[in-house]
């Protein structure tokens, strides 16, 4: 099912444990001289989420460790990854950083949610997120 941008125009409510919220912010500040682009969209996320004690998140949310199956809507290719910090990160094993593009934009979203989100060039994705393991 193909949906039309507008129908994901407004940011889907996201949720992110206080802890990686937190963690979240400090690397988006870090990374800011880098990349700031991709560093304000990271802070945006932390200050438009719900943040709960890991307790309270829904085992359907994504979370650092979570492995998510999406859909990039725009393309209609499916992924499997598992989020990460940057130094655990191997694209061969599926394993994408939170200070990617696509993973700052899957980061407190949950099963059913799509957002439109820019990739590393800029262009708009639409991702939809199919299923998630919580982390293990």
């Amino acid at each position: 099912m193909n949906l039309p941008i507008g129908d994901v125009a407004e940011k889907p409510p996201i949720r992110l444990v206080d802890a990686e919220a937190d963690l979240l912010a400090d690397l988006a500040l870090v990374l800011e001289q880098q990349s700031p682009d991709l560093a304000q969209l990271l802070l945006d996320e932390v200050e438009r989420a719900d943040i709960v004690s890991s307790r309270d998140v829904p085992a359907d949310t994504v979370r650092i460790g979570s492995e998510v199956e999406f859909v990039n809507e725009t393309t209609g290719r499916s992924h499997r990854v598992t989020l990460v910090l940057p130094y655990e990160a191997d694209i061969d094993r599926g394993a994408i950083s939170i200070l990617t593009h696509a993973g700052a934009g899957l980061i407190g979203l949950s099963t059913g949610q799509s957002i439109a989100w820019p990739d590393a060039s800029g262009d708009e994705r639409i991702l939809r997120i199919v299923s998630v393991r919580p982390p293990g």
